[in-house]
C-alpha cells in the first residue's frame, strides 16, 4: 500500500472509511474528534473485475491494513463507511443496469454492502461515491456549520456523478437515486450549437438525449463533443488519434488554451451551469462544489472552469450574494474521507443497527 508522511495513531474511538473503485480502494481512518489520521493516499488493489467474493476480500485487505498503518486497534472501530461507483440502492446493492464497474453478471443485485458487512463483523454505512465525495466537499468547507447548510456538488468524471447536501446529510431519496445529477435534462440552447443541437444532439449511456453527463463527461467528449469539434477543427492533432485516447489527451490541450478544447469545455461548463440554475430553484444551497478531472488540473485552467460554471449558473441577485462556488478538496481522498464522515455520523446519532 502507499502511505503518506504524516500518520496519526488515534487518541479515541475511530471510524474506517473505504473508497471503493475500478481500481484501487482507498482507506482513511476518522477518529471520534474528526481528525483523519492519515493526509495522502492509502491504495490498494480493488479487485473489482474478479468478481464479488474477490473485491470484497481486497475491501477486507484495505480495512486491516489502514489499521496496521495508524496503529489502531481493531476494539476502537465503531463502523466502517463504504462508497462504490454507482448506481446502487440506498443500502449498497449494486444496479443490474448502468454499473460501469461491476458488468459482469455476479455483480448484478450484489449486495455489498452487507457482504462487507459480514466479512468484517462491524455496521457498514454505504453511500455511492458521489454522494461521499459531496458529503465531504460539505463538511470541509462548512466545519461546525455543516449541519446547519446545503449544498450541490458536481462530480465530472467517466460519468457525471453528483450529491445533495440538506443540514450536513446526503439526500438519499427512496431508491437511494437521489442526486444523480447527471441524468438531469438541461435546456440545450446557448450551450450547444445550432448545428450541433440539429446533427449531433449529445446521447447519453442510459438512453437519454442531451442529459447533463451526455455534455460534462469523459463520455460525453468521447461520444458526443469531441467527435462534432473535430469537425470544425479537422486539422488538429487530436484528430489523427483514436476517438477514446484523444479524449483522455483533451484536458493536457486545455491546459495550454487550445481552441478546441477549450470550446470543448466550455459547453461542459455551460452544461454544469444549467444544471446548478436547476438546483437552486429545487433546493437553494448555500453552496456549489464541482469536483473531477478537472479539480485534477493546472491551477489556471480548473479556475477559469470553475468561473465559466459560475457565470453559466442563472442565479437571483439574493443567491449569488448568499451563495458560493468552490472545488472539491483533496479529491483523490473524498470519497474514503466522505465516507468516514457518513459512518461518524451514524455513530454519533446513535443510529446504528
Amino acid at each position: 500500500m502507499d502511505q503518506g508522511e504524516t500518520v496519526r495513531t488515534p487518541a479515541s474511538w475511530v471510524v474506517v472509511g473505504l473508497d471503493n473503485g475500478g481500481t484501487c480502494n482507498n482507506a482513511t481512518v476518522l477518529d471520534a474528534t474528526g481528525q483523519f489520521l492519515v493526509e495522502s493516499l492509502v491504495e490498494n488493489p480493488s479487485r473489482v473485475l474478479d468478481g464479488p467474493e474477490s473485491a470484497v476480500e481486497s475491501l477486507a485487505a484495505a480495512f486491516t491494513d489502514i489499521l496496521d498503518l495508524t496503529s489502531t486497534p481493531l476494539s476502537l472501530v465503531r463502523a466502517v463507511g463504504l462508497d462504490t461507483p454507482g448506481p446502487a440502492s440506498a443500502h449498497g446493492v449494486i444496479s443490474s443496469k448502468g454499473a460501469t464497474n461491476f458488468n459482469q453478471a455476479s455483480w448484478h443485485g450484489f449486495d455489498i454492502r452487507g457482504a462487507l458487512e459480514a466479512r468484517l463483523g462491524l455496521p457498514v454505512i454505504y453511500n455511492n461515491d458521489a454522494n461521499a465525495a459531496a458529503l465531504y466537499a460539505h463538511h470541509r468547507h462548512f466545519g461546525a456549520e455543516a449541519v446547519e447548510r446545503s449544498s450541490v456538488a458536481a462530480i465530472v468524471g467517466t460519468g457525471l456523478g453528483g450529491g445533495v447536501v440538506e443540514n450536513g446529510k446526503v439526500i438519499r431519496g427512496v431508491a437511494g437515486m437521489a442526486g444523480e445529477l447527471g441524468h438531469v435534462q438541461i435546456p440545450l440552447h446557448g450551450v450547444l450549437e445550432e448545428d450541433q443541437l440539429r446533427d449531433h444532439m449529445p446521447l447519453c449511456n442510459c438512453g437519454f438525449e442531451g442529459d447533463v453527463e451526455s455534455i460534462a463527461s469523459l463520455t460525453g467528449i468521447k461520444k458526443n463533443l469531441l467527435p462534432y469539434w473535430l469537425t470544425r477543427f479537422p486539422d488538429h492533432p487530436l484528430a489523427a488519434e483514436p476517438v477514446a485516447s484523444a479524449a483522455k489527451q483533451l484536458r493536457g490541450y486545455g491546459e495550454k488554451e487550445d481552441p478546441l478544447a477549450i470550446a470543448v469545455f466550455t459547453q461542459q461548463a455551460k452544461a454544469i451551469g444549467k444544471l446548478f440554475t436547476i438546483a437552486a430553484n429545487f433546493t437553494d444551497p448555500a453552496a456549489y462544489f464541482l469536483g473531477g478531472g478537472v479539480v485534477e488540473a493546472a491551477p489556471h485552467f480548473r479556475q477559469w472552469f470553475l468561473n465559466t460554471v459560475r457565470e453559466g449558473t442563472d442565479l437571483r441577485d439574493e443567491q449569488a450574494k448568499a451563495a458560493t462556488f468552490a472545488l472539491v478538496p483533496d479529491l483523490d481522498m473524498a470519497g474514503a474521507r466522505g465516507a468516514a464522515v457518513a459512518a461518524l455520523d451514524e455513530v454519533a446519532a446513535g443510529t446504528l443497527r
